[in-house]
């Protein structure tokens, strides 16, 4: 699946979603409010930013989207692997993401209530890192960078209750998520036909859970590309305005 298909793909989504909110109509009383902005501080933990805007368009249903940033960075807790494995301290990585859904609640409103909310979120991740290959006993390094673009699908299941005048407390207990993926990262480093072997036998061990991984080394350095299967889990928690 071509990058330039998931980007008109999800363009496409976007489009839909503020045409659907430009139709809506007002339910509960003007002080209620039928739109609500939110801000999702549980991925404060993964160094990320995530926000959503969500709009009611029947007594129990809103449409939403949402946004997640991560700039560039080393991984989460990573301080603690920096003793155990220096190649993932080495890593920096950074992603975006967008995510529209549907929300069907449960309670006795619009915005209260259990839900259960079937979404798409198309997300794009960047990483850099210097990757390590043993080379008659001697550890060298290859720099390596790309990204990996992913589309998916999925449900979540959550709790959403007001806490205050116009303040809502939202907990995304479990989304699971599925879809494909498709990437590519490569790093240039002159290299002889031994540290060629050395590498590829490096790269062509790597397992991976999903996805296809098929790896090219020459004298000039490598290039690994990904495709295939894609899975995650989504969960949050959030304050929500309601205006």
């Amino acid at each position: 699946m071509k990058l330039n298909f998931t980007k008109k793909l999800s363009l496409g989504l976007m489009i839909s979603l503020f045409a659907l909110q430009a139709s809506a109509q007002n339910f509960g009383s003007e002080d209620d409010g039928v739109n609500m902005v939110k801000l999702n501080f549980g991925s404060f933990l993964f160094k990320s930013f995530s926000a959503q805007y969500e709009r009611a368009l029947q007594k129990k249903m809103t449409v939403g989207i949402g946004f997640r940033f991560m700039p560039k960075s080393s991984l989460p807790f990573s301080s603690s692997l920096e003793s155990a494995d220096e190649q993932i301290a080495s890593l920096k990585t950074s992603n975006i993401a967008i995510t529209p859904e549907a929300r069907f609640y449960f309670g006795k409103g619009v915005f209260k209530g259990f839900y259960v909310a079937p979404f798409v979120r198309f997300a794009n991740y960047n990483a850099s890192i210097d990757y390590a290959y043993d080379v008659d006993n001697t550890t060298e390094y290859i720099p390596l960078k790309g990204n990996l673009t992913t589309f998916t699908g999925g449900v979540l299941i959550g709790a959403q209750w007001r806490i205050a005048n116009k303040v809502y407390f939202d907990w995304s207990i479990f989304g699971p998520q599925y879809g494909f993926s498709n990437g590519k990262i490569s790093g240039k480093k002159s290299l002889n036909a031994e540290e060629q072997q050395s590498l590829k036998e490096e790269l062509d061990g790597i397992d991976l859970p999903l996805g296809k991984m098929t790896s090219t080394v020459d004298g000039n350095g490598a290039t690994v590309k990904f495709n295939g299967p894609w899975a995650g889990i989504r969960a949050n928690l959030g304050i929500g305005y309601r205006f």
